[in-house]
């Protein structure tokens, strides 16, 4: 008689970045290194780029146009880009698709956090004056800001979201707590840090943070995380519950 051998469990599969851009040696970037960089080699995620002229059009593989109505400048055009988005993900793949663009809806921690915790992310990286509109709704492209300012393409900013969601993968960050102490997470500003020496150039550590006194510390912390959001952070101060400790209690 043998004994039954329970099946391994299957592997994680990683979350998958795929990124069309007219510059795709733009990537890794800077996601190539350090802990990402770690996480990229192991497995952890893995990373396409795909360059979205290689659907462009005629002898020179032309992307752009002219506006319709006129202006300045040039638009990406909707056959060409969504011929790049078919060829990268079929119907069925359930990866939400981004298009960064400072016209989008911010990016905030809370949807970094969503998008980490699903099977990755389809990235369009915008050039020129911007998209033909029509492809950003024929191919369902959620439109997402890093910031009220313009950058010269979609690249650097897609490099921050993918910055963003990769650091919050299963075992890409050294230490758990690190993920959920953070500015934003709380809906509030992370309090300041401290490390040795203990006193340099006059400037010495807050005592309550050398003493031991653990729920001083929680207290000192929450406390300050509220200070500075409310200083620097007005926006994000509204949502705060007046009293900072029973806040760090809830979190």
């Amino acid at each position: 008689m043998t004994s039954a051998t329970a099946p391994a469990p299957a592997p994680l599969s990683p979350w998958r970045a795929t990124i069309l851009t007219l510059y795709p040696e733009m990537f890794p970037g800077h996601l190539g290194l350090s802990l990402a960089g770690d996480a990229l080699a192991r497995g952890a995620w893995s990373l396409e780029a795909r360059n979205i002229r290689d659907h462009g059009l005629g002898r020179h593989r032309a992307v752009d146009d002219t506006p319709a109505g006129g202006g300045a400048g040039m638009v990406l055009r909707c056959d060409v880009l969504a011929a790049a988005i078919d060829a990268a993900a079929p119907a069925d793949d359930a990866r939400p698709r981004l298009l960064m663009s400072p016209r989008g809806r911010p990016l905030t921690q809370a949807r970094v956090r969503a998008l980490s915790e699903g099977p990755g992310v389809i990235v369009v990286c915008g050039r020129f004056e911007g998209v033909d509109e029509r492809v950003i709704g024929a191919r369902a492209l959620e439109e997402v800001s890093v910031g009220d300012y313009v950058l010269s393409g979609g690249e650097p900013a897609a490099l921050v979201l993918l910055d963003a969601c990769v650091r919050l993968l299963p075992g890409t960050m050294g230490k758990h707590a690190s993920g959920v102490e953070e500015s934003f997470e709380s809906g509030a500003l992370e309090y300041p840090h401290y490390t040795r020496p203990r006193d340099w150039e006059g400037r010495e550590i807050p005592e309550v943070l050398t003493g031991g006194n653990h729920a001083a510390i929680a207290r000192w912390r929450a406390a300050e995380s509220a200070r500075l959001t409310r200083e620097r952070r007005p926006d994000l101060a509204a949502g705060l519950r007046a009293d900072p400790v029973a806040r760090d209690r809830n979190r």
